[in-house]
Formats: C-alpha cells, structure tokens, sequence
C-alpha cells in the first residue's frame, strides 16, 4: 500500500473508527464508532488477535504478540483513547490496564517493540491510524518514531510475532491489521 491507498483516521464525530464484528464484511468499512471504544486487533500476516503477554518476566513484561486463535478475553482486548490536540490514539491494554508504547531505547531485537507498560500516554504512547478501505485493513504509525507497526513472523522464541514499530511504510501483510470492536 502506498499513501494515496491509505486514509488517515481522526477522532472526528461521524468518521470511521473500526469495523464492528458484527457487521457483514461487505459493510464494515461504512460502520460509524465513537471516538474511542474497545477492539481486537488481528494480524492480516498470521490470522492471530495480538495478546499482551502480561506474564512474561522482564524486561518483556506486557509485550504485544499477535498470538491468539480468538479473542478469549481481556489479553486480546485494548481500549483506543482518542487525543485531540495530538491527532493520535493511544492504546490501553485490558490485560494490565496500562498503555502500550514503543520501546524505542531496546536494542537488538527488541528495539521499537510495542509494550503495555505505562500509567500514562505520552509520545511514546501515541500511534497514528491508516485505513484502506479496499481491502478492509488498519495500519499503525508510531509517533515516537514515525514507523509503521509490524508483526515479527519470523522472529523465534518468546518474541515470535510481537509487534514492532520498525517498518518505514506499509508494503505487505506484516504491516496490516483488522480491527474487531468487541465492546460497547
């Protein structure tokens, strides 16, 4: 996808947000949401709903990993908190009630990788969405450091499918996601 495929998302009254689950596929794209709301966001790459892994020790503690077969409960979960002045959302993880950032002092390879670990939503925290309406899909830009969110599938061991804010555009699956509101 290149830019003029990608439409950017803002908290305006009467603009699409997210594609409801609970609307046919061939209709998501016109489904109105609020601001902010609750969601699922699914790897197009691998078919997996991202998870935070709430349980790992650290210094992965609360790292996002698009690992789960369903959305099973609040490890899939995430509240979307639109920021006006800023023009960003802010992800909340449901697991462990704090915002996911980008780990942009990691190196290796956890450098850019996206934890839910703060109390509060700064730069770090904040993410630009992108919707292709043809092809349904959502792709994520990290305001800390202007990159696209990405889904390791390659990556081995307790890193395997984490997302990472590594990509400089959108040119495959890794970078794409969909969104499913599973609260009201």
């Amino acid at each position: 996808m290149d830019g003029a495929e990608l439409a950017r998302i803002t908290g305006s009254s009467g603009r699409t947000l997210a594609p409801s689950s609970r609307v046919p596929a061939d209709r998501r794209a016109a489904t109105q949401a609020d601001e902010s709301g609750t969601f699922a966001l699914q790897s197009i790459r691998n078919g997996r709903f991202t998870a935070t892994e709430k349980n790992y020790a650290a210094p992965n503690t609360g790292v996002l990993r698009a690992r789960s077969a369903a959305v099973t409960g609040a490890w899939e979960g995430f509240a979307f908190e639109w920021h006006e002045a800023t023009g960003t959302y802010a992800l909340k993880s449901l697991a462990n009630n704090r915002y996911v950032a980008v780990e942009g002092n990691y190196t290796g390879n956890s450098q850019n990788v996206l934890r839910a670990r703060s109390t509060a939503a700064g730069t770090w925290e904040r993410f630009t969405l992108y919707y292709n309406e043809d092809l349904d899909r959502w792709a994520l830009q990290s305001a800390l450091n202007g990159r696209f969110v990405a889904m390791e599938n390659s990556y081995t061991g307790s890193l395997q499918y984490a997302l990472r804010a590594r990509s400089a555009e959108v040119t495959g699956s890794w970078e794409q996601f969909a969104l499913f509101e599973i609260g009201s």
